[in-house]
């Protein structure tokens, strides 16, 4: 197989991942539409991405119920969840 053959093809496949991955991430953000935050209802170490306060990523909640650690809920699901909130608490 010549270079030119190898770099084709490498292109190729990078093309088509780089459209799956943006069909994906446009899936991702219509499902986004449908969730809110929910803060104040997370498990210890079961927190979404980006809480506020002492927590920089999922996962990283060190107690059950943090005020400032969210996870994504369906839309007007947070309501009617004992300390659910769907504001952030003021750091």
């Amino acid at each position: 197989m010549s270079n030119r053959m190898v770099v084709r093809s490498g292109l190729i496949a990078t093309s088509a991942l780089m459209a799956a991955l943006s069909m994906a991430s446009a899936a991702q953000a219509g499902a986004d539409k449908d969730m809110e935050k929910c803060y104040g209802i997370a498990k210890a170490g079961k927190n979404d991405c980006a809480s506020t306060g002492f927590n920089s990523c999922a996962g990283t909640a060190k107690a059950d119920g943090d005020k400032g650690a969210w996870i994504l809920v369906p839309k007007g699901t947070c309501d009617k969840l004992v300390n659910g909130s769907t504001t952030a608490p003021q750091a």
